[in-house]
């Protein structure tokens, strides 16, 4: 059996896991009360290609700590509105993304996570301030000089930008479920740090980089450039916005061509990157990064170990495996895992569904237990 699995192509043997892991999650939904079950399953079978991760989603632009945001929103949108009403939401999903903060890479993601569990609960994104084209209404900034005074788009500033956000658009008691990517997870243990009031009942760490980022292969790479060069690429990347929308895409099509199985939800994100300000927004984020994340934060997670998992790449350059077996060491009780799929750290590229799934399984029973 296994050496008939060898034989297949790449993207055969991913739709296989990814379908084992479906059904296996179906199975366990199936098995319990009609809180998670519903009346139908139908609704949780399908996969975001027959549909498309997008028809559902609410797209919103807003000002936080005074820089542009985008939300990406699968359910309902006002939570505030519905916790006064008969059926508040039990949870809150929300997604805090890597680096660059483009919630548009978590769409195949986070709709299968909603469709999953019968779209139950809001799965919700934030973007980083300033990671995203603002619309034609909207400038980058609300008020340069508070953006300036309180560096909203460096590392600190994006953390405060996260509990601010929470602040004003979730209500205080909803239990929340964050979802870290790459500098996300940073994020994560910082906001549980800074606001031990957060109900987190669960924070899901993927391919977390928390320590150590300019020691990493990546980063002896990027450091340099995101420290020191940054500004070489400002003119380049201008240069390129002006060009047409049409051949914009065309060039991340075919920067993109090599990957087996592409996810083309996440084409127009890639293009939107495709901006001075944004570009700037994110080395600038970068380059701190580099000279902030030192220092695993040992207090915090050993303070919530029970409510976090970790999950670890297996040729992942920006937090290597020996980053893995060190905190397997130092938290040898902790729920930490070491990919065995070959996920890349840029999972969004082309295993959303994927990880998706294996998500759904690892937080299926703290949803139950709500």
């Amino acid at each position: 059996m296994i050496s008939a699995l060898g034989r297949l192509p790449v993207n055969v043997i991913t739709s296989l896991l990814t379908n084992f892991l479906r059904s296996q999650t179906l199975r366990r939904i199936s098995s319990f009360g009609p809180e998670l079950r519903g009346t139908d399953l139908v609704d949780v079978m399908c996969s975001p290609g027959s549909k498309g991760p997008g028809e559902d989603a609410s797209v919103e632009y807003v000002y936080c700590r005074g820089a542009i945001t985008e939300l990406l929103k699968y359910g309902p949108t006002d939570l505030h509105a519905l916790s006064k009403g008969p059926n508040p939401p039990k949870m809150l999903i929300l997604v805090i993304p890597g680096n660059p903060g483009v919630v548009g890479f978590y769409k195949t993601y986070m709709w299968t996570l909603y469709q999953t569990f019968l779209r139950r609960y809001p799965v919700w994104a934030v973007s980083h301030a300033g990671h995203c084209m603002p619309p034609e209404t909207f400038d980058m900034i609300e008020d340069a000089s508070v953006t300036e005074k309180e560096d909203v788009f460096g590392l600190d500033g994006q953390i405060e930008h996260k509990l601010a956000f929470l602040r004003k658009h979730v209500p205080r008691g909803t239990n929340l479920l964050l979802i870290g990517h790459s500098i996300g997870c940073y994020i994560i243990l910082e906001m549980m740090k800074r606001d031990p009031e957060l109900k987190v009942v669960k924070a899901v760490m993927l391919f977390p980089t928390i320590e150590r980022m300019a020691c990493s292969p990546q980063g002896k790479v990027m450091t340099p450039v995101l420290c020191r060069l940054r500004y070489a690429f400002y003119l380049p990347i201008f240069l390129l916005s002006l060009l047409p929308e049409r051949l914009k895409f065309s060039m991340v099509h075919l920067a993109l061509k090599n990957l087996y199985a592409l996810d083309s939800s996440i084409i127009p994100s890639t293009v939107s990157l495709i901006n001075v300000d944004t570009a700037a927004n994110g080395m600038y984020m970068g380059s701190q990064e580099m000279r902030l994340v030192v220092e695993r934060d040992n207090a915090t997670i050993r303070q919530h170990l029970s409510k976090i998992i970790f999950y670890y790449g297996a040729t992942d350059h920006w937090c290597p495996v020996q980053y893995y077996h060190d905190i397997r060491k130092d938290f040898p009780e902790g729920d930490i895992r070491l990919c065995e799929r070959g996920i890349r750290h840029a999972f969004v590229l082309d295993s959303g569904e994927e990880m998706a799934n294996m998500t759904a399984e690892w937080i299926f029973d703290d949803l139950r237990m709500l």
